[in-house]
Formats: C-alpha cells, sequence, structure tokens
C-alpha cells in the first residue's frame, strides 16, 4: 500500500509541474481518493521541502518570480473586498496573500494568488456563498497584501489607485 501511496505522491507532483493550478478535488477524483488523502499528501511532500503553496483556486508550485514585490496595508470593510481585488489585478498586480496581525496567535497569512477576474470571483464567491469571514474582519478590516507586478512603477500606481478609492490604511 505505501508504494501506491508513493507512487501517488510522483504523479501529484508532476501534475502540479504540468499545471498552472490543480484543485485537491481533481485530484482526488483522478486518482480515485478521498480529499483528505490528496491534502494529507500535499502536507507530507511539503514536510519533504516541496515548494507546493494553496490558492484560492487550488494548489501550485511556487515559482521564482523576477517580478517586483511590494506590501500593502489596507483597510476597508467586507462590501469593498471586490473593488480593492478588481483594482490591483486591473492594474497588472497579483495578491499573492493577505496577513494579518492576531492578538493572540502573531501574523496570520493566506496565500491568495489572486491573478485574474476570474480569481476574483471564485475568491468572492466562496466567500460570500460559503458564509465565510475574511481575515482582515479580525483586525477592523487592517490588513496586508504581498503583490506581485511587473515594475516598482506598476506597484506605485497600483498604490495611487487604492489610495484614490479610500481603501489604504490611514494613520
Amino acid at each position: 500500500m505505501e508504494r501506491n501511496n508513493v507512487e501517488r505522491r510522483a504523479a501529484l507532483k508532476d501534475d502540479l509541474l504540468n499545471n498552472e493550478v490543480v484543485s485537491a478535488s481533481e485530484l482526488a477524483r483522478k486518482y480515485q481518493v478521498s480529499r483528505q488523502t490528496i491534502v494529507g499528501d500535499i502536507a507530507l511532500m511539503r514536510a519533504q521541502g516541496e515548494k507546493i503553496i494553496a490558492t484560492v483556486n487550488g494548489y501550485k508550485f511556487k515559482t521564482k518570480s523576477a517580478s517586483f514585490h511590494g506590501i500593502l496595508v489596507c483597510q476597508h470593510d467586507f462590501k469593498q473586498t471586490r473593488l480593492e481585488l478588481e483594482t490591483i489585478v486591473k492594474a497588472g498586480g497579483e495578491v499573492l496573500d493577505v496577513t494579518v496581525d492576531h492578538n493572540v496567535y502573531g501574523q496570520l497569512v493566506g496565500t491568495l494568488g489572486i491573478a485574474t477576474e476570474a480569481d476574483i470571483n471564485d475568491f468572492m464567491s466562496r466567500a460570500v456563498h460559503g458564509k465565510h469571514k475574511l481575515l482582515s474582519s479580525l483586525t477592523n478590516g487592517i490588513h496586508l497584501h504581498n503583490i506581485a507586478c511587473e515594475s516598482e512603477k506598476k506597484f506605485d500606481e497600483i498604490k495611487r489607485n487604492l489610495g484614490s478609492l479610500g481603501l489604504l490604511y490611514k494613520e
């Protein structure tokens, strides 16, 4: 049985290397195992050093990027979330993650990988229909986003756009 598990994990690695993003549910159907088995396989692969990240749409290998990375400090309510994400994506940015500072757990980070309108729609659908709370709901709407984009100039444009909409944190 362990042999099958090792073979499945090797096949999972191939799937992740050959696809941009793959959901645990898709992988579970393909390998005729439970979604939880796939989640466990991914956890074991990470423990073995594989650079696999979870995004809102599934798993993918973390790739090194030559693009510019910057951090934005935002504050807004749930209703403004779509506007925030659309503003970043339309200007050529990718929202890599969200971070909040929690008074018990310290920094909490959620990997997002939101780079397209489809990603935004999926994220918002899960947040609304799943009746989930955003991490920022723990911190009065204050949160950080790690943004990837083509240049510092593009990052500054994204920051200006969010500022003009009142979505950046103000001291």
